[in-house]
């Protein structure tokens, strides 16, 4: 029997195996399975593991999407997590090119899978406030919003969420080190019903200016001779 022999539930359930390159791959050998391809029915999942994937024509974005994860930890994108006083203009353009692929994207997410219910997003230290105001707004059945070692996420996104999450069940902004203890206990206030989860968030020291950090080291110099 040739595969292009079996029904569509089969065919979809043997591509829902396969990672996004064989899929497109297989998807180019036959009009048939360019349509299971297609099939909404098999991107309700999607995992990425670098900014360059988001880039690709392997996937499909739609109302079928259910949960979203962007994980990566390469030594290319840690200089990304940098505070930006730290950079260089080389590293400051390489992390402005990753910021706009992912800020398109998850634009992109937001406007075209409203039936969003889970998102975790780590080592992306290019995701703003902005980017999880927008899909918390347009994906109103979000119920999971994680959030690790996102460093540009600040207080702003706790408030979003205590606007516009009335579904949510969960939210993780471990490690991202510019929230603080305020914003927490914001939410706490809000949204009692929310299981909160920010470990070592608000006890990092944030981002802030050398000339900041220079008066923070005078000033606990001062408290020892003291």
């Amino acid at each position: 029997m040739h595969i292009t022999q079996l029904n569509r539930e089969c065919l979809l359930h043997l591509f829902s195996f396969l990672d996004k390159n064989s899929r497109k791959n297989l998807a180019k050998t036959c009009h048939k399975l360019l349509e299971v391809f297609q099939d909404p029915l098999l991107w309700s999942l999607l995992n990425f593991h670098s900014p360059v994937e988001l880039k690709k024509d392997n996937f499909l974005l739609g109302p079928a999407l259910k949960h979203l994860s962007i994980c990566w930890y390469s030594e290319r994108v840690k200089v990304c997590n940098t505070e930006d006083w730290m950079k260089n203009s080389f590293q400051k353009d390489f992390c402005k090119r990753h910021e706009n692929t992912v800020s398109g994207f998850l634009l992109d997410v937001s406007n075209r899978c409203p039936n969003l219910l889970s998102l975790t997003l780590s080592g992306c230290g290019h995701i703003t406030d902005d980017c999880i105001l927008q899909l918390l707004k347009n994906c109103p059945n979000l119920k999971s919003l994680k959030l690790e070692n996102c460093v540009r996420i600040t207080d702003h996104t706790l408030q979003a969420v205590t606007l516009h999450g009335a579904s949510l069940q969960t939210l993780h902004v471990d490690f991202c080190r510019n929230v603080t203890q305020a914003g927490l206990e914001r939410v706490r206030e809000k949204c009692p019903s929310v299981m909160l989860r920010a470990e070592r968030s608000a006890s990092m020291i944030p981002d802030s200016k050398p000339e900041k950090k220079l008066m923070l080291e005078k000033a606990s110099r001062k408290l020892v001779q003291l």
